[in-house]
C-alpha cells in the first residue's frame, strides 16, 4: 500500500524522500539548522528541487556546512564559489551565506545556540496547521515576518518572511502537512 503524502512531493523520488525523511522534523541541531537556512536563503526565486538537486555540491563547496569555516572566506573563496557550476552561482547570495555566518555565531554568544534563539520564538512547541492542501497553505505568517524582522536587524540577509516561512516549515517549527499526509500525526 501506498503512503499518502503531501501533493507538493508526489512523483518525485527526489522530493518524497525529503519529505518522508526530513521536512517538517523538528531540528534543534544548530549546524542543521544553518544549511537549511542557507540553502532556503539561495532557493529564493527558484524552485526547491533545484536546491534539493545540488545539495550535495552545496555541501561541499560550503565545507559541510560549518558556520565558522564560512565566517571566515575571503575574497579567493567567493570567487571560487561564483564559479562553481555544481550551485546557485548568484553573488548576492555566497556573500550573504559569509555575511550570515557571522550573524549565525553572535546569535549563539547570545543565546547560547541559535537553536535556543529559534526555539524562543514558539516557546520551543511546534505550531501545527491544518492544512487541506499545501497549495492553500501561507507563503508568510506574522510570526515568520517577526523573526525575518529580528534576523534582518541581527545582520542576516536573503530572510525575508516567505524564506523563513519555508526555513519554518522544513525544520519543523511549523507542521504544514496536508491532514492526507501520513506524516501529519
Amino acid at each position: 500500500m501506498n503512503k499518502k503524502r503531501c501533493s507538493w512531493c508526489e512523483g518525485d523520488p527526489i522530493y518524497e524522500r525529503y519529505h518522508d525523511q526530513e521536512w517538517g522534523v523538528a531540528v534543534k541541531d544548530d549546524r542543521i539548522l544553518f544549511e537549511f537556512l542557507i540553502l532556503e536563503g539561495f532557493q529564493a526565486g527558484l524552485s526547491w528541487i533545484t536546491i534539493l538537486k545540488k545539495r550535495a555540491a552545496f555541501r561541499a563547496a560550503f565545507d559541510g556546512f560549518d558556520y565558522k569555516k564560512i565566517s571566515a572566506y575571503g575574497p579567493e573563496k567567493l570567487e571560487a564559489l561564483s564559479q562553481d557550476a555544481g550551485i546557485v552561482r548568484n553573488k548576492l547570495k555566497i556573500k550573504a551565506a559569509v555575511q550570515n555566518a557571522r550573524a549565525f555565531m553572535k546569535i549563539q554568544e547570545e543565546f547560547g545556540s541559535f537553536s535556543n534563539y529559534y526555539w524562543g520564538h514558539t516557546n520551543g512547541k511546534i505550531i501545527k496547521n491544518k492544512v487541506i492542501l499545501y497549495q492553500n497553505a501561507p507563503a508568510f505568517t506574522p510570526r515568520s515576518t517577526e523573526l525575518s524582522k529580528d534576523l534582518k536587524k541581527r545582520g542576516f540577509n536573503f530572510v525575508g518572511a516567505t524564506i523563513i516561512y519555508a526555513f519554518m516549515q522544513a525544520t519543523g517549527m511549523v507542521n504544514d502537512h496536508e491532514q492526507s499526509c501520513f506524516k501529519n500525526q
